[in-house]
């Protein structure tokens, strides 16, 4: 016999043979059914209810620097889940709905928190944008549905509570440093303004004024100084011309007026063309010494024979006061050099200065730019905070607020009758299929005409039917109508009990 006849019979053979013991096989699927029937009414069932809560931008955001802008649904979650989830927490609620009454009887409070974690399920939708859900399974419905909402309310004060201290405290500590930093700016300011008023003329800013006033110093001291020569050629020449006056008086004693008076306005003229060239028309010597001259030629054109004596003593007279003029001059311009060159020595001796101040200074002030940053940064992060902590305590902040509350549930999630029924009934089938194949593997009998030619190597030649009579066929024919009859009523009797039972509310679908 090939392998293709081989296969029909084989399927053939198993066929007849569970179809030849169908009545155990369905014997264990309605005992199967009726042991899980038994374990669903007496093993309590969970239920399990959900709440939605949403996470709310804040109606008034102070700064875009503000937390809501930055963080995540699922990082605020996280920190207010470790709040609510905590041991105080949960063990307030533990006793206010009096959950798990026989495991703290039998446990310590620490393991039963631990159980009611494990009960407790926190998720966010992100096809709902900002949306999560807070879930708690239990045995008894409607406590469920009391816990759920509880920690649902939980999470809406402690996110208002934990935004709270956040706020106060991130407003503490800024202001904290907001004051060491301003403490620490001004003592950098006081050093930097005694510096700069110390040594004022010698900072790197006003180098170029200095440098200008120098070169302007510089050009007025060589001024004086021309000045001062001129003032000596002056003086000089009045000396050696009251001198020369002074010897033809002594040797001739009759000069004439004329000659004398001649000689003094050539000298005046000489000495006004010498003043200037040195000093502009409104400078005071060159208006005496034009003063001089139109009296000269006054005297001149009134007293051309005057008296020798008389103008004598005028030309000596004249010209002592004109030494007197010149005198002076040359103290004023003397002293007015000595002060120019104190103060040329000055302004050198700042710009020599210089560098050395504008390395002092650049040391003094490296830090004050990022010290200043950091101050202004502070403040703006002061005012932030104020704000952020004020809308907080006004509760305009971010904040959850409770989308849709948790229900009452009618399934249960664990204990689901349908679930029951159709695990008890694969095991009924699958357990009566086992017991038919190892009744079979553990029959040693013949079965066919080919296991007797397969274990004795010998071809069958004649095989018997066997052979019924009719007695034993109508006995046969009661015990499977007994047997049908008790299937029946057996099943019916389940049927039953799952309608009454799902009528009072015993068994949900």
């Amino acid at each position: 016999m090939t392998n293709d006849q081989q296969q029909p019979d084989i399927i053939k053979k198993y066929l007849n043979l569970l179809w030849s013991r169908h009545k155990l096989i369905f014997g264990c699927l309605l005992l199967s059914i009726t042991v899980g029937y038994m374990i669903y009414l007496f093993i309590p069932k969970t239920y399990q209810s959900s709440a939605s809560i949403i996470y709310q931008q804040q109606k008034i955001n102070p700064s875009k620097l503000s937390p809501d802008e930055e963080k995540r649904i699922e990082e605020m979650v996280n920190t207010v889940s470790q709040q609510v989830i905590s041991r105080t927490s949960l063990e307030k609620i533990i006793k206010e709905f009096n959950l798990y009454p026989e495991l703290r009887e039998e446990i310590p409070i620490e393991d039963v928190i631990t159980q009611m974690r494990e009960n407790i399920l926190i998720s966010v939708q992100r096809a709902k944008g900002n949306v999560f859900t807070v879930s708690f399974q239990g045995v008894e419905a409607n406590k469920v549905m009391r816990v759920t909402n509880a920690l649902a309310s939980r999470f809406i004060e402690e996110n208002l509570r934990v935004r709270e201290e956040r706020a106060t405290e991130t407003t503490s500590y800024i202001k904290d440093e907001l004051r060491m930093s301003k403490d620490t700016l001004d003592k950098k300011d006081a050093l930097m303004r005694d510096y700069k008023l110390k040594y004022f003329n010698e900072m790197p800013d006003q180098r170029q004024s200095n440098i200008e006033r120098l070169n302007a110093l510089q050009e007025q001291f060589h001024a004086a100084q021309a000045n001062i020569q001129t003032l000596e050629q002056t003086r000089l020449l009045v000396s050696e011309q009251q001198a020369a006056q002074k010897n033809r008086h002594n040797s001739t004693g009759n000069v004439s007026s004329a000659n004398d008076g001649a000689m003094n306005l050539a000298v005046a003229h000489k000495i006004l063309q010498e003043l200037l060239a040195r000093y502009t028309a409104d400078h005071p010597m060159v208006k005496r010494a034009e003063k001089r001259i139109s009296q000269l030629e006054l005297e001149e054109k009134t007293n051309p024979k005057g008296s020798p004596a008389v103008l004598s003593l005028a030309g000596k007279s004249d010209f002592s006061v004109q030494l007197k003029e010149i005198e002076l001059n040359l103290k004023t311009l003397r002293d007015q050099s000595e002060n120019i060159l104190n103060q040329i020595k000055n302004y050198q001796s700042w710009i020599d200065a210089t560098p050395v101040r504008e390395a002092e200074w650049v040391a003094l002030t490296r830090d004050y730019n990022e010290l200043k940053k950091y101050y202004d940064t502070l403040l703006a992060q002061s005012l932030t905070a104020a704000a952020t902590e004020s809308i907080e305590m006004r509760q305009k902040g971010s904040q959850f607020k409770l989308v849709d509350p948790a229900y009452l549930p009618e399934t249960p999630v664990a204990g689901n009758f349908l679930k029951m029924l159709m695990v008890a009934t694969f095991l009924g089938l699958a357990s009566g299929v086992g017991l038919v194949m190892g009744f079979d593997f553990m029959d040693t009998s013949f079965k066919d005409v080919q296991e007797i030619e397969s274990f004795l190597h010998l071809p069958v030649t004649c095989a018997l039917p066997f052979i019924v009579i009719e007695e034993e066929r109508q006995q046969e024919k009661k015990r499977n109508i007994l047997w049908y009859c008790f299937f029946a009523v057996w099943l019916l009797i389940i049927i039953s009990a799952t309608v009454y039972l799902s009528l009072r509310g015993n068994i949900i679908f």
